[in-house]
């Protein structure tokens, strides 16, 4: 058996033929012999790892143009929406919080723009009043009590930042002027809180219903549960329309970016009054004004010359210095009132058809019609109830006797009172101050101290506005 296995013959394979034992090394020895026998095929192929890698760049290309995208997206402002968020008060230091995804509709915002003792909280319960307006009274309060004894000039940069959260409905903001180590911050201690109409009422309070038009007593509304800012934004969602009242803002030209937002539907109503009668107030409530006038007054340029306005010979005295800062504030307020008259005179695009002025004066005058204006300005409806509190308000038999608070008087002899309260002296130096807007606003200057204690005669011209 072993010889016959010897004698046969051995069979010899070429390399490129089939063997049953290297059959498949062979055949991709063979393969690539063709391969690159054809150059044809490796062009091909080259061909189709370069549109692969190709359109592997185009697609991480479109990705990164999509993320930038919706960074861009996340740092824009934004209108709030109904989506709220379950992040703690305490955890929301983020900057993105202060904006919202758009909503289909936006709200009508409305800015009171005005300076103090200008009948400004007897002009803001008019928007208090009405059951469609979510109301917040001087919220930037809060900045310059936390930032005292900042100047008013360099703190309007802080005060339009809060608007902008404000106005989406993001209240977080006032958690950042809290007292350090202090309690979250609630509805109940919101500057003016226990005055507004959306804090004492249903659902926030039991005590009153917005849709009642009258007064609330702020003894009652100090009874009302201390509500979380989450709750309170839940119903500042629920209205569409917001209105801030504010002070502390002293020059429309710094709402200019919130106005050319397109995010944001904001309008400015300019609530004006005579100088010499802010003044006279300014002095009258002094005690309540004194670090407000301080801060005002740190505003002032320090290289102008200036006059004093008591009388030569007269013997100073510590009421002297409290006046002295009473008007002196109307220096900067004058200067910056009139910036804005300036603007409004020629009104760039961001203000065409957002401005409107209304002087204290026209409106106790004529408080049914001039509300009117007010409303169809603000995009709101009047009704019988609001005219009829406006009206009441302004018609009442007696003079204010506490400061800072609304009440029933008789706001046209309140306009006049200056007339016969100012010293001559007193008078001239808030004309120095301020004759540019009294000239733009329509108020006549007074030459001597009789023609302005002769309440025959009116002050009041047309305005130029």
């Amino acid at each position: 058996m072993r010889g016959k296995q010897y004698h046969q013959p051995l069979k010899l394979t070429a390399p490129w033929e089939k063997d049953a034992g290297f059959g498949r090394k062979l055949k991709t020895y063979r393969n690539h012999t063709k391969i690159i026998a054809q150059p044809g095929i490796v062009m091909k192929v080259l061909r189709r790892k370069r549109i692969v890698l190709f359109m592997a760049y185009f697609l991480l290309l479109v990705l990164t143009m999509l993320n930038l995208a919706n960074y861009k997206w996340t740092k824009e402002p934004q209108q709030c929406n109904h989506q709220m968020r379950s992040t703690t008060y305490q955890s929301r230091s983020d900057i993105r919080f202060l904006y919202r995804p758009s909503l289909a509709k936006k709200r009508q915002l409305i800015y009171v723009l005005t300076t103090w003792r200008s009948g400004s909280s007897f002009f803001g319960e008019l928007f208090n009043q009405n059951p469609e307006v979510f109301f917040l009274y001087e919220p930037m309060w809060h900045i310059w009590q936390k930032l005292y004894p900042g100047d008013a000039v360099s703190l309007q940069g802080a005060a339009r930042d809060m608007l902008s959260s404000l106005y989406r409905c993001d209240l977080s903001v006032f958690q950042l002027y809290n007292s350090p180590g202090g309690k979250n911050f609630t509805s109940l201690g919101l500057f003016g809180a226990t005055l507004n109409k959306v804090v004492c009422s249903y659902p926030l309070c039991s005590a009153y219903r917005k849709e009642v038009v009258g007064m609330v007593d702020d003894k009652v509304c100090k009874k009302c549960p201390p509500q979380s800012l989450r709750l309170l934004e839940e119903e500042c969602l629920k209205y569409s329309t917001i209105v801030i009242k504010g002070v502390r803002i002293l020059d429309v030209n710094v709402l200019a970016p919130l106005m050319e937002d397109p995010s944001l539907d904001l309008k400015v109503i300019h609530l004006v009054r005579d100088p010499r009668a802010v003044a006279n107030s300014r002095i009258k409530s002094r005690h309540g004004l004194i670090r407000e006038n301080l801060q005002v007054v740190r505003s002032r340029d320090p290289k102008l010359r200036r006059i004093p306005f008591v009388d030569p010979g007269h013997k100073a005295n510590k009421k002297d210095g409290s006046d002295y800062h009473s008007i002196g504030a109307m220096e900067v307020i004058c200067d910056r009132t009139s910036r804005t008259l300036r603007t409004a005179l020629n009104p760039p695009s961001w203000l065409k058809g957002k401005y409107m002025a209304v002087r204290y004066e026209d409106l106790v005058e004529n408080p049914a019609k001039t509300l009117r204006n007010i409303y169809r300005f603000a995009n709101l409806t009047t009704n019988h109830d609001i005219e009829s509190f406006a009206l009441n308000m302004t018609s009442g038999s007696s003079s204010s006797s506490k400061p800072f608070i609304v009440s029933s008087r008789n706001a046209t002899q309140a306009a006049s009172a200056w007339r016969t309260v100012l010293s001559i002296q007193q008078i001239k130096q808030v004309e120095d101050y301020c004759h540019h807007a009294m000239s733009v606003l329509g108020y006549e200057r007074v030459r001597t101290a009789g023609e302005a204690k002769d309440l025959s005669k009116s002050l009041l011209t047309h305005s130029k506005l």
